[in-house]
C-alpha cells in the first residue's frame, strides 16, 4: 500500500513524464498553429486549428526555453524532404521587409509559389514560375475585380524600389544558396535585408559611392541560405512574399496536415458557450491542401 506522499511523488513524475513527452511531440513531430488571419481564405478560414508535420522538412529544437525570452543552441534534424511549390506551409515570419528582425516570434501560414533558383512572375493576378502558369490552387479568392496595372508601384512591395505591385510583380528570381550576387548602387536595396540578416546584424553600408559589406568593400556577395516565395491564397487580402520578402529555410517548421479544430473566432472566451457552439464541424479533420 502506498503513503499518501509516494502517490503525490509518483502523480507529478508522471506529470513530469507526460510535459516532457508532450515537449518532445510538439519540437520535433507535430506542431499545432491557429490561424489569426483570412490571408488564406477560403482554404483555410479563420479559427482553424492546424496539426503541423514538422519531421517531414527536418525538425528543429526550440529556439528558447517555453514561456521566455531565454536562447537555447539551435539545431536541426535531416528533412525527409524540401517544401515544394504548391504545399502549405508554416513558418516563421522573418520581419517586416526593411527590418533586421521580426518583432516577436509569430508562425504564419502561407501556400509556397517558388523554391530556391525559381522566376517569380505576376501579370495580371496570375501567377508564372519559370515561364509556365503556375496551378490554381482550387479555393483562391480575389477581392478586386481588375488588377492594378503596369507602372502603379506600391512603395511597400519587396524589393525596395523595385516599381512593382501585387498585381503585378516581377520577374524575380528567388536567392538560392551559392549564388553570387554582383552589387551595385542601383540594386543593393534588394539586397541590403537579405545580406543582413545573413550575418544577423546590420552589414551593408554605402560610403563615398563604394559598397561596404561588414566593413569591407565588395562589389558581390554568395548566398549563404535557400529561400521559398509564400503567397496566400486570398491573394488581395494577403501581407506574403510580395511585401516582405523571401523566406529562409531555417524558419519553416513544417507542412500542414489538417485542421483538428474549428469556430468562429468573432466569439470571445467570455462568451465560452456561444464560442463553442459555434463549431464548425464539418472542418474538423480536413485535409489542408
Amino acid at each position: 500500500m502506498k503513503t499518501q506522499k509516494q502517490k503525490t511523488i509518483d502523480f507529478f513524475k508522471n506529470l513530469l513524464f507526460a510535459l516532457i513527452a508532450a515537449l518532445l511531440i510538439k519540437s520535433f513531430l507535430i506542431e499545432t498553429s491557429r490561424v489569426p488571419t483570412g490571408s488564406m481564405e477560403t482554404t483555410i478560414k479563420v479559427g482553424d486549428f492546424l496539426f503541423v508535420n514538422k519531421f517531414i522538412y527536418g525538425s528543429s529544437s526550440p529556439r528558447n526555453i517555453p514561456f521566455t525570452d531565454i536562447a537555447l543552441p539551435y539545431f536541426q534534424l535531416p528533412s525527409i524532404k524540401e517544401p515544394e511549390k504548391g504545399e502549405i506551409v508554416v513558418f516563421e515570419y522573418p520581419g517586416d521587409r526593411d527590418d533586421l528582425h521580426a518583432k516577436a516570434i509569430t508562425n504564419y501560414v502561407k501556400r509556397c509559389m517558388a523554391t530556391p533558383g525559381d522566376t517569380i512572375q505576376i501579370i495580371n493576378k496570375v501567377v508564372f514560375v519559370n515561364g509556365k502558369q503556375a496551378p490554381i490552387p482550387t479555393h483562391i479568392q480575389y477581392e478586386k475585380l481588375f488588377p492594378t496595372p503596369v507602372g502603379v508601384s506600391y512603395p511597400s512591395i519587396f524589393p525596395k524600389g523595385s516599381g512593382w505591385n501585387t498585381d503585378n510583380y516581377g520577374p524575380y528570381v528567388v536567392p538560392k544558396k551559392g549564388d553570387v550576387i554582383n552589387l551595385n548602387l542601383n540594386n543593393i536595396e534588394w539586397w541590403r535585408t537579405i545580406i543582413d540578416r545573413e550575418f544577423g546584424k546590420r552589414v551593408v553600408s554605402i560610403r563615398n559611392g563604394k559598397i561596404f559589406i561588414d566593413d569591407s568593400e565588395d562589389n558581390s556577395y554568395t548566398i549563404k541560405k535557400d529561400y521559398f516565395f509564400m503567397m496566400g491564397d486570398n491573394r488581395d487580402n494577403s501581407e506574403d512574399s510580395r511585401f516582405w520578402g523571401v523566406v529562409p529555410r531555417d524558419l519553416i517548421i513544417g507542412e500542414t496536415l489538417m485542421i483538428y479544430w474549428s469556430w468562429n473566432p468573432s466569439y470571445s472566451f467570455s462568451q465560452f458557450f456561444k464560442l463553442l457552439g459555434s463549431t464548425r464541424i464539418n472542418r474538423i479533420a480536413k485535409i489542408v491542401h
